[in-house]
């Protein structure tokens, strides 16, 4: 490796990963990227070691409100792609763009430790094939995903059959013959409870709230491409967005589901009509809360109980990154606190990619964090009168881009944004920096 001084350690090659790269190279950023894994994609490689992935996932959105602007998906790809399909992807961007040859694959970041204060280098250590290795890095860009450490619920008493999270699922065989309770309604949960629903003996889902469900079709086409190019207040945005739900599902609460004690996008909708469908048709029975287990039974907040072999939590994930002391990412609550998400408000060496969520952001919006974060860098070295306004506003005191929503007070929505106030405030700096590039 030639000296790392000068260069930026850059740490996944999933897809926020893979993005950063490509602006980095575009901006003449010099840097290091180190995986984990033996190739590109992230947890959309099922093979890759932390991978959570499942063999019947795929998007919940449209391929074309997720790809990448300038590396369009190929004719011949599903609607709604596969995972497979993801992960090919991601390895056609990788050598579209020639990221490969910045990359260690193989290679898992043990600790990043500042040397001083900002701009005086980051020591990094790493282990592979060859053994372990430390060198000083001028700065981090952290792109390891946001998906891959469980958060594992708590239960008062002992269940006696398989008790897993759905990180530990990969292929519905598991629940052959199976009375399965699946806990979460989220995304992820309703989709496995599907495939406990065709292969298990029997499928409950327990429900600690109500969520809003939205058809993957809306007239023949992917629904999250229906939208107009018109931005709407969001009281509005909700009351045509609602009226139209009730018209497309219908009344969830009819088939036991609990109604949502919030409103519209205050937290993620599910975007399944198959888990409607089948409760509909009582192949489902949705359950509330859990109070606790006894045995193979288990005993819910209303008295009720029922007897299952197999429950899995399909409760969620916990941003994690173990290789640097929480304090240097200006931790707050269940999240670090970063200007748009990405930039530390004193460091201008250190930066976290993806740890971002938004209804609709797809890959485009992530992409244009790191272009706005490899930009920022830029514009640091050449002197851009831009980036040192970008400097100065992230010092100040800043509020997440929520665009007025009062999101969940949970820990999967502590990074959640609104997508149209993000990405105007991010695409507002990009175009800034660029004219001061040019200046």
């Amino acid at each position: 490796m030639t000296d790392t001084r000068t260069m930026y350690a850059l740490i996944g090659a999933g897809p926020m990963g893979l993005a950063a790269a490509k602006v980095l190279k575009e901006q003449g950023v010099p840097f290091q990227g180190f995986e984990l894994h033996a190739d590109v994609g992230g947890l959309w490689d099922i093979d890759a070691p932390r991978s959570t992935m499942y063999e019947t996932a795929h998007l919940i959105s449209s391929k074309t409100m997720t790809e990448f602007a300038d590396f369009p998906m190929k004719d011949d790809v599903a609607e709604y792609p596969s995972h497979r399909e993801m992960a090919r992807y991601f390895r056609d961007f990788a050598d579209h763009f020639d990221l490969r040859k910045h990359y260690c694959f193989n290679a898992e970041v043990t600790r990043i430790e500042p040397l001083g204060e900002s701009g005086a280098g980051w020591q990094v250590d790493w282990t592979d094939a060859q053994g372990t290795h430390s060198e000083v890095f001028a700065g981090v860009l952290i792109a390891n995903g946001t998906l891959s450490e469980p958060n594992m619920p708590t239960f008062k008493g002992d269940f006696t059959g398989e008790l897993i999270h759905a990180c530990n699922y990969r292929n519905p065989s598991q629940f052959d013959g199976k009375r399965v309770l699946v806990v979460g309604a989220g995304n992820s949960g309703c989709d496995i409870a599907v495939d406990a629903i065709h292969h298990g003996a029997s499928c409950d889902l327990s429900m600690r709230r109500g969520y809003y469900f939205v058809p993957k079709y809306v007239f023949g086409k992917p629904a999250d491409t229906m939208g107009g190019a018109v931005q709407l207040p969001m009281w509005l945005k909700r009351r045509i967005d609602g009226f139209l739900l009730r018209w497309f599902v219908g009344n969830p609460q009819k088939y036991g589901f609990p109604k949502p004690d919030y409103k519209l996008y205050e937290s993620h909708p599910v975007v399944n009509s198959l888990v409607l469908y089948h409760a509909g048709h009582g192949d489902l029975t949705i359950r509330p809360d859990i109070d606790r287990f006894e045995g193979n039974t288990v005993v819910f907040t209303d008295g009720s109980s029922a007897d299952y072999d197999l429950v899995l939590t399909a409760t969620g994930y916990k941003l994690h990154y173990p290789f640097i002391n929480p304090t240097y990412l200006n931790w707050q609550g269940d999240a670090p606190h970063l200007y748009l998400n990405a930039l530390h408000p004193q460091r201008d060496d250190l930066f976290v990619l993806g740890m971002i969520e938004a209804t609709g952001l797809g890959w485009q919006g992530r992409h244009e964090q790191a272009e706005m974060v490899a930009r920022y860098i830029a514009g640091l070295r050449d002197g851009n009168a831009e980036a040192t306004a970008l400097k100065q506003e992230k010092a100040h005191d800043y509020q997440r881009a929520t665009g007025g929503v009062e999101y969940l007070k949970l820990a999967r929505m502590a990074y959640y944004v609104d997508k149209s106030t993000y990405r105007k405030a991010v695409t507002n700096w990009i175009s800034r920096l660029a004219k001061g590039a040019r200046a």
